[in-house]
């Protein structure tokens, strides 16, 4: 029964975690020109856990997909903010 055990917790230590793929609407007000969204794009594409990066300058927003386990709004709003461009969540 130990043996059962210990081979039950080495398998839940050593397996991935998944999480599950969110999605957020951030607001972006401080985006002033077509070009704007390229930079908010490329900073939110390069966090770790990111699936997917639409923004959009006519909306003033950005629209990230990413893994609840990898990443969170946190780090997305700090990486916006660290290229430039300070953002929140939009509710």
């Amino acid at each position: 029964m130990k043996k059962l055990f210990a081979s039950l917790a080495l398998a839940a230590a050593v397996a991935p975690v998944w999480g599950a793929p969110q999605s957020v609407t951030l607001s972006v007000p401080g985006m002033t020109c077509a070009a704007c969204p390229i930079t908010v794009k490329k900073a939110l594409s390069r966090v770790d856990g990111v699936a997917k990066a639409e923004v959009s300058y006519e909306k003033r927003g950005a629209f990230p997909t990413y893994d609840d386990a990898r990443t969170d709004v946190r780090a997305l709003t700090r990486v916006t903010e660290d290229a430039g461009y300070p953002s929140s969540v939009k509710r």
